[in-house]
């Protein structure tokens, strides 16, 4: 079998079917954009290397028990996959994405103080812990499209292609984010940076 001429969805059958070469195959196939999606997140080559195998081991056992679904296509399936791993890892490490506003602005620009005084390393300490919570308090879909975009710097193509909606819709959840996120940073009695928005 000349298993590298068959397309994802042939070598998934024959997969179901008991040839194991047929994942193997898919698995050489998109290994590199998988493993690059962790890395992208997660910065550190170890731990994307130990999520590629997370993620390849979760597609077996989600196929073997019948739960993929054919209407989608293997690579944003799996895509998605490393994502969802990556994004847990990223979340149990408490970090963050740097943010960037609707002008252009990067959240933490101004924190780049030139004199790191007690009272600047405070005041990034408590902006780092309230970003972190409000990105959490975002809409699902919304502070998806935001780290997607921001931090794994996928474009909106790719974001429509990961998440099944349009590009218009990516967009708009975007734009919905950004201005969540604004509103809820002006609305805390946490002492920030007020520069953060070039109004």
């Amino acid at each position: 079998m000349n298993s590298s001429a068959l397309n994802d969805s042939q070598l998934l059958s024959l997969y179901k079917g008991g040839n194991e070469e047929a994942f193997s195959e898919l698995v050489n196939r998109h290994k590199n954009r998988v493993f690059t999606t962790i890395y992208l997140i997660v910065k550190d080559t170890y731990v994307a290397e130990d999520l590629l195998q997370d993620c390849f081991v979760k597609a077996v056992n989600t196929i073997k028990r019948g739960k993929y679904n054919e209407e989608g296509k293997f690579l944003p399936w799996i895509l998605r996959i490393a994502h969802n791993l990556a994004i847990d890892y990223f979340r149990k490490a408490k970090r963050y994405p740097t943010i960037v506003m609707e002008d252009g602005s990067n959240v933490f620009n101004t924190l780049d103080f030139s004199e790191d005084s007690m009272e600047s390393k405070q005041i990034k300490n408590d902006t780092y812990a309230l970003l972190k919570r409000l990105i959490q308090e975002l809409p699902e879909a919304q502070k998806e499209v935001l780290i997607m975009r921001h931090y794994m710097q996928m474009s909106f193509q790719e974001i429509a292609e990961n998440t099944g909606v349009s590009i218009n819709t990516a967009l708009g959840r975007m734009r919905y984010a950004l201005i969540n996120l604004r509103k809820k940073m002006d609305k805390t009695n946490i002492a920030y940076d007020k520069n953060f928005y070039r109004k």
